[in-house]
């Protein structure tokens, strides 16, 4: 019989040895010890779902069909505006502290994107643009060899300098070509557009998705252009074959045109300014390539390029605030899905699916970009490009894919949207349908021969 005045002198409260486990929860001796922790260590291992899950993907879904739309019903609220009202809420829902939205913001991309527009801007306002349009009509007056022009300039620009600012300074360029050598304007719009985006492939700083993929991936901008700016070759000559055959009526007509082209004041160029933009510019891709910060690159072109005597409001009115502010807010957005939802399915649990990343990523990037726009489709494949065995070829294979599938409709790129746009301002209509004619095949295509070349590469 045990005594507990003698066996457990430090405890006032005797108790019986048992091999069962008490009631209280508390613990055993012997060998049931370590079975019991064991047990207890399972038990915390196991995930709970966050009551916070379906608030959060109600916002993030939301989110995202409001972008899809491009406007909320009833509201002149455009996609920036639906972005930063996305990050507004899941901040006051308590889904992210702002300590934690200050971070998620990528302030590298942002500061990328404005510098390039602003070299652009002075680029435009120099009259580099329209000097370059100017050569053309002097010397390339037939209708294939315009549109070959239109094409090579178009996707030579926007491989360097952002493609969406591009289109607005060369889309009312091309309408004045056009009416000057009097050609229809619509096979020359389509190129341009189609051109912008295909030559954009080629380097970082192409586009602002591929300055998004830059910052996330680490990836130099040597490697990037080494990699994809085969596709933005082999894409432009698919792009100039496809306007072509499907404009071939349209242009043999314009081919036996024999009329005289207007005449045309000489473009005004700002000879001093052209010089230090061009200057600054080359110097600024060259330090690209070098492996310099890109961002810091940019930001600092950006600087030397406003010690000048142009007015600064004249520069800010042409900065595209709207897409910085949905930059931003769409940054906050994704983070708190990625925080408090994709972090709960295990995505490094996916192997099957994850070896292959050309095929999957390039499948599910054309069907979303096309859904969201390019941008914000981008940002919903950070998540699972952190668990890619790959990781390297999944990103190029998203920045090729993201943005050869803003070719398939009006809708699939800001650059497409601008030109049109533009366009009709212009008196000029580009249907949704008159461009699905080049964006369908031209899309394929591209995409299919951006999937070959990953694959060889690789």
């Amino acid at each position: 019989m045990v005594n507990p005045s003698t066996d457990w002198p430090a405890n006032p409260w005797p108790r019986r040895p048992t091999s069962r486990r008490p009631r209280d929860g508390g613990c055993i001796d012997g060998a049931s010890v370590s079975l019991y922790f064991l047990d207890c260590k399972e038990t915390h291992s196991v995930t709970i779902p966050s009551a916070s899950i379906p608030l959060v993907s109600t916002i993030f879904g939301l989110t995202y069909l409001a972008l899809a739309v491009g406007r909320v019903p009833g509201l002149r609220t455009d996609r920036a505006g639906i972005a930063l009202v996305g990050a507004a809420v899941m901040l006051a829902c308590g889904m992210l502290s702002m300590a934690d939205a200050a971070r998620a913001v990528d302030y590298e991309t942002i500061v990328l994107l404005f510098g390039m527009m602003v070299v652009v801007t002075y680029l435009r306002m120099a009259g580099c643009f329209a000097l370059a349009t100017e050569q053309v009509a002097a010397r390339c007056s037939g209708p294939l060899t315009l549109l070959a022009v239109t094409i090579a300039i178009s996707g030579a620009f926007s491989a360097f300098l952002v493609n969406d600012v591009v289109c607005v300074a060369l889309t009312p360029l091309v309408l004045h070509l056009c009416q000057r050598l009097k050609r229809p304007p619509i096979p020359y719009l389509v190129g341009l557009a189609t051109a912008s985006n295909i030559g954009s492939v080629a380097t970082i700083t192409g586009n602002p998705q591929n300055i998004i993929i830059g910052s996330l991936s680490h990836i130099s901008y040597l490697r990037f252009a080494t990699r994809l700016a085969p596709i933005a070759l082999i894409g432009l000559a698919l792009n100039f074959a496809v306007v072509a055959l499907v404009y071939r009526k349209t242009l043999t007509e314009a081919r036996q045109d024999h009329s005289t082209a207007d005449e045309s004041p000489a473009p005004r160029v700002h000879r001093g300014l052209l010089i230090k933009s061009m200057a600054v510019t080359l110097v600024t891709v060259g330090l690209f390539f070098t492996g310099q910060p890109i961002a810091l690159v940019a930001l600092v072109a950006a600087g030397v390029l406003m010690l000048d005597r142009v007015r600064p409001a004249k520069v800010y009115h042409a900065i595209d605030w709207p897409l910085l502010v949905m930059f931003a807010g769409l940054f906050v957005v994704v983070h708190a899905f990625e925080v408090n939802v994709v972090k709960t399915w295990g995505l490094e649990r996916w192997h099957a699916l994850l070896e292959s990343p050309v095929v999957l990523v390039s499948g599910l990037s054309v069907v979303l970009s096309n859904l969201v726009s390019n941008v914000p489709a981008v940002l919903l494949f950070k998540p699972l490009m952190e668990v890619m065995p790959h990781r390297e070829l999944a990103w190029l294979a998203l920045a090729m894919s993201s943005t050869l599938a803003g070719n398939l409709t009006v809708l699939g790129s800001v650059a497409n949207l601008i030109v049109v746009e533009n366009a009709r301002r212009a008196g000029t209509e580009l249907s949704f349908l008159e461009y699905l004619k080049v964006g369908v095949p031209l899309t394929v295509l591209t995409t299919l021969v951006g999937v070959a070349w990953l694959a060889l590469v690789h």
